[in-house]
Protein backbone atom coordinates (compact mmCIF):
# COMPACT_ATOMS: atom_id res chain seq x y z
CA UNK A 1 0.00 0.00 0.00
CA UNK A 2 1.72 3.72 -1.04
CA UNK A 3 1.30 6.53 1.45
CA UNK A 4 -0.95 8.20 -0.31
CA UNK A 5 -3.31 5.13 -0.33
CA UNK A 6 -2.71 4.62 3.67
CA UNK A 7 -3.56 7.99 4.69
CA UNK A 8 -6.54 8.28 2.28
CA UNK A 9 -7.86 4.95 4.25
CA UNK A 10 -6.74 6.62 7.51
CA UNK A 11 -8.75 9.90 7.07
CA UNK A 12 -11.91 7.44 5.97
CA UNK A 13 -11.39 5.29 8.91
CA UNK A 14 -11.57 8.68 11.50
CA UNK A 15 -13.84 11.00 9.21
CA UNK A 16 -16.14 8.89 7.74
CA UNK A 17 -19.61 7.41 8.85
CA UNK A 18 -19.41 6.22 12.16
CA UNK A 19 -15.57 6.64 12.41
CA UNK A 20 -13.03 7.19 15.49
CA UNK A 21 -13.71 9.97 16.03
CA UNK A 22 -17.70 10.07 16.09
CA UNK A 23 -17.54 8.26 19.71
CA UNK A 24 -19.31 10.71 22.01
CA UNK A 25 -19.27 8.27 24.93
CA UNK A 26 -17.76 4.98 27.14
CA UNK A 27 -20.53 3.86 29.85
CA UNK A 28 -19.86 1.35 32.54
CA UNK A 29 -22.44 -0.39 33.14
CA UNK A 30 -23.63 -2.83 35.74
CA UNK A 31 -26.59 -4.93 37.15
CA UNK A 32 -29.11 -1.50 37.28
CA UNK A 33 -30.62 -0.27 34.46
CA UNK A 34 -29.50 3.01 33.43
CA UNK A 35 -30.43 5.71 31.23
CA UNK A 36 -26.97 7.90 29.92
CA UNK A 37 -26.33 10.76 27.78
CA UNK A 38 -27.25 10.44 24.14
CA UNK A 39 -27.70 6.82 24.33
CA UNK A 40 -31.40 5.48 24.11
CA UNK A 41 -33.08 3.38 26.63
CA UNK A 42 -31.73 1.75 29.28
CA UNK A 43 -28.77 -0.82 29.49
CA UNK A 44 -27.19 -2.82 32.18
CA UNK A 45 -25.02 -5.97 32.10
CA UNK A 46 -25.24 -9.60 33.28
CA UNK A 47 -21.49 -9.48 33.14
CA UNK A 48 -20.65 -10.75 29.59
CA UNK A 49 -23.18 -8.84 27.43
CA UNK A 50 -24.29 -5.00 27.42
CA UNK A 51 -28.19 -5.31 28.08
CA UNK A 52 -30.63 -2.76 26.64
CA UNK A 53 -34.84 -1.76 26.69
CA UNK A 54 -35.23 0.61 23.86
CA UNK A 55 -39.23 1.41 23.90
CA UNK A 56 -39.59 -2.01 25.11
CA UNK A 57 -37.40 -4.04 22.61
CA UNK A 58 -34.71 -5.86 24.26
CA UNK A 59 -30.88 -5.56 23.04
CA UNK A 60 -28.23 -7.80 23.41
CA UNK A 61 -24.72 -6.97 22.71
CA UNK A 62 -21.73 -8.67 22.76
CA UNK A 63 -18.26 -7.12 23.30
CA UNK A 64 -16.97 -5.53 20.28
CA UNK A 65 -20.68 -5.66 18.59
CA UNK A 66 -22.75 -2.63 17.01
CA UNK A 67 -26.53 -1.85 16.79
CA UNK A 68 -27.61 1.13 15.45
CA UNK A 69 -30.62 2.92 16.79
CA UNK A 70 -32.85 5.69 16.31
CA UNK A 71 -33.05 8.42 18.98
CA UNK A 72 -36.19 9.97 19.85
CA UNK A 73 -35.17 13.08 17.99
CA UNK A 74 -34.29 11.68 14.66
CA UNK A 75 -30.51 10.89 14.73
CA UNK A 76 -29.05 7.61 14.23
CA UNK A 77 -26.48 6.29 16.46
CA UNK A 78 -24.64 3.21 16.74
CA UNK A 79 -23.98 1.82 19.84
CA UNK A 80 -20.96 -0.62 20.74
CA UNK A 81 -20.37 -2.88 23.89
CA UNK A 82 -16.94 -2.28 24.89
CA UNK A 83 -15.44 -5.04 27.36
CA UNK A 84 -11.88 -4.22 29.63
CA UNK A 85 -10.83 -6.73 32.03
CA UNK A 86 -14.21 -8.62 32.44
CA UNK A 87 -15.88 -4.47 32.57
CA UNK A 88 -18.28 -4.25 30.11
CA UNK A 89 -19.29 -0.38 28.80
CA UNK A 90 -21.51 0.51 26.00
CA UNK A 91 -19.98 3.37 23.61
CA UNK A 92 -22.18 5.77 21.61
CA UNK A 93 -20.89 7.08 18.54
CA UNK A 94 -22.58 10.01 17.32
CA UNK A 95 -21.97 11.44 13.10
CA UNK A 96 -22.34 15.26 14.33
CA UNK A 97 -19.30 14.57 17.06
CA UNK A 98 -16.47 15.81 15.04
CA UNK A 99 -18.33 19.25 14.08
CA UNK A 100 -19.22 19.53 18.06
CA UNK A 101 -16.14 19.58 19.13
CA UNK A 102 -14.73 20.95 16.15
CA UNK A 103 -12.27 19.21 14.76
CA UNK A 104 -12.15 18.06 10.98
CA UNK A 105 -8.45 17.41 9.31
CA UNK A 106 -5.08 15.52 10.51
CA UNK A 107 -2.03 17.24 10.41
CA UNK A 108 1.00 15.21 8.99
CA UNK A 109 4.63 15.36 9.08
CA UNK A 110 5.80 16.02 5.97
CA UNK A 111 6.38 13.10 4.24
CA UNK A 112 10.79 11.59 4.52
CA UNK A 113 11.73 8.26 2.67
CA UNK A 114 14.78 8.61 5.05
CA UNK A 115 12.14 7.54 7.89
CA UNK A 116 11.46 4.23 6.64
CA UNK A 117 14.12 1.93 7.60
CA UNK A 118 15.30 -1.53 8.01
CA UNK A 119 14.34 -2.98 11.42
CA UNK A 120 15.01 -6.19 13.48
CA UNK A 121 13.02 -7.91 15.34
CA UNK A 122 14.52 -9.56 18.87
CA UNK A 123 12.12 -11.56 20.68
CA UNK A 124 11.58 -11.35 24.37
CA UNK A 125 13.00 -13.84 26.59
CA UNK A 126 10.54 -13.74 28.86
CA UNK A 127 6.35 -13.49 27.98
CA UNK A 128 5.47 -12.83 30.94
CA UNK A 129 2.99 -10.14 31.34
CA UNK A 130 3.35 -5.86 32.16
CA UNK A 131 1.49 -3.33 33.54
CA UNK A 132 -0.16 -0.89 30.75
CA UNK A 133 -1.43 2.03 32.11
CA UNK A 134 -4.20 3.50 30.31
CA UNK A 135 -5.15 7.11 29.53
CA UNK A 136 -7.99 7.06 32.43
CA UNK A 137 -5.01 5.62 34.92
CA UNK A 138 -6.21 2.01 34.54
CA UNK A 139 -3.79 -0.58 34.67
CA UNK A 140 -4.29 -3.68 32.79
CA UNK A 141 -1.76 -6.56 32.00
CA UNK A 142 -0.13 -7.43 28.41
CA UNK A 143 2.10 -9.20 27.25
CA UNK A 144 4.62 -7.74 24.88
CA UNK A 145 6.53 -9.99 22.23
CA UNK A 146 9.82 -7.92 22.19
CA UNK A 147 11.36 -5.04 20.89
CA UNK A 148 12.59 -4.04 17.13
CA UNK A 149 16.04 -2.36 16.69
CA UNK A 150 16.55 0.02 14.15
CA UNK A 151 19.63 2.74 13.67
CA UNK A 152 18.01 6.73 13.20
CA UNK A 153 20.60 9.20 11.73
CA UNK A 154 23.09 6.45 12.82
CA UNK A 155 21.84 6.17 16.42
CA UNK A 156 20.81 2.87 17.62
CA UNK A 157 16.84 3.04 18.87
CA UNK A 158 14.88 0.25 19.71
CA UNK A 159 10.68 -0.09 20.42
CA UNK A 160 8.66 -2.73 22.77
CA UNK A 161 6.00 -4.23 20.36
CA UNK A 162 2.94 -6.54 20.76
CA UNK A 163 2.53 -8.99 17.99
CA UNK A 164 -1.20 -9.40 16.30
CA UNK A 165 -2.33 -13.23 15.95
CA UNK A 166 -0.81 -12.40 11.44
CA UNK A 167 2.30 -11.68 12.64
CA UNK A 168 2.22 -8.28 11.96
CA UNK A 169 3.95 -6.11 15.03
CA UNK A 170 2.48 -2.52 17.15
CA UNK A 171 4.12 0.15 18.86
CA UNK A 172 2.82 3.01 21.11
CA UNK A 173 5.42 5.61 21.85
CA UNK A 174 6.33 8.98 22.63
CA UNK A 175 9.24 10.98 21.04
CA UNK A 176 11.11 14.56 21.89
CA UNK A 177 8.30 16.12 19.75
CA UNK A 178 5.42 15.05 21.67
CA UNK A 179 3.12 17.16 23.43
CA UNK A 180 4.46 20.14 21.25
CA UNK A 181 4.80 19.48 17.82
CA UNK A 182 2.58 15.79 17.82
CA UNK A 183 -0.16 14.74 20.45
CA UNK A 184 1.46 13.19 23.59
CA UNK A 185 1.70 9.81 21.93
CA UNK A 186 1.55 8.04 19.01
CA UNK A 187 0.85 4.31 17.69
CA UNK A 188 3.19 2.64 14.67
CA UNK A 189 1.90 -0.83 13.06
CA UNK A 190 4.66 -2.86 11.50
CA UNK A 191 4.50 -6.10 9.13
CA UNK A 192 5.16 -9.36 10.19
CA UNK A 193 9.00 -9.89 10.65
CA UNK A 194 10.81 -12.23 8.24
CA UNK A 195 11.86 -15.42 9.66
CA UNK A 196 15.18 -13.64 10.08
CA UNK A 197 13.92 -11.17 12.22
CA UNK A 198 13.43 -8.55 9.50
CA UNK A 199 11.38 -5.76 9.77
CA UNK A 200 10.61 -2.66 7.75
CA UNK A 201 9.65 0.47 10.25
CA UNK A 202 8.23 3.20 8.22
CA UNK A 203 7.85 6.03 10.33
CA UNK A 204 5.92 7.85 8.12
CA UNK A 205 2.92 5.57 9.34
CA UNK A 206 3.12 6.55 12.87
CA UNK A 207 -0.70 7.05 13.32
CA UNK A 208 -3.24 9.12 16.24
CA UNK A 209 -4.47 7.11 18.87
CA UNK A 210 -7.92 7.05 18.89
CA UNK A 211 -7.85 9.31 22.07
CA UNK A 212 -6.19 12.21 20.15
CA UNK A 213 -9.89 12.43 18.31
CA UNK A 214 -12.36 11.87 21.79
CA UNK A 215 -11.56 11.93 25.09
CA UNK A 216 -13.81 8.81 25.73
CA UNK A 217 -11.54 6.47 24.25
CA UNK A 218 -8.76 4.31 26.78
CA UNK A 219 -5.85 3.87 24.88
CA UNK A 220 -2.48 2.77 26.48
CA UNK A 221 0.28 4.84 27.54
CA UNK A 222 3.70 4.17 26.04
CA UNK A 223 5.89 2.05 28.19
CA UNK A 224 9.07 3.55 30.06
CA UNK A 225 11.52 2.36 27.31
CA UNK A 226 9.79 3.58 24.01
CA UNK A 227 9.73 7.27 25.62
CA UNK A 228 12.32 8.10 23.11
CA UNK A 229 14.45 11.21 23.57
CA UNK A 230 14.66 11.86 19.77
CA UNK A 231 12.12 13.94 17.57
CA UNK A 232 10.35 11.73 14.84
CA UNK A 233 8.93 14.32 12.76
CA UNK A 234 7.06 11.98 10.68
CA UNK A 235 3.72 10.54 10.16
CA UNK A 236 0.35 11.87 11.64
CA UNK A 237 1.24 14.54 14.38
CA UNK A 238 -2.09 16.39 15.48
CA UNK A 239 -6.01 16.79 15.24
CA UNK A 240 -7.02 20.19 14.10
Amino acid sequence: MTYETWTAARDRAVWDGYGIATLAGTHWLDAEPRSFDQVPGLWSTDGASALGEIDGAQIVLAPFTDREVVRADGVTVRLRAHERDGEIAVRVFVPSSPAERGISRIERFAYDPELSVPGRFVAASDLGKSDVVSVDGHVSQKRYAGRVEFALDGEPTALTVTQHPDGALSAVFADATSGTESHRFRFLDMPAPDADGTVQVDLNRAFLPPCAFSDHYLCPLPPAENRLAVPLRAGEALVR
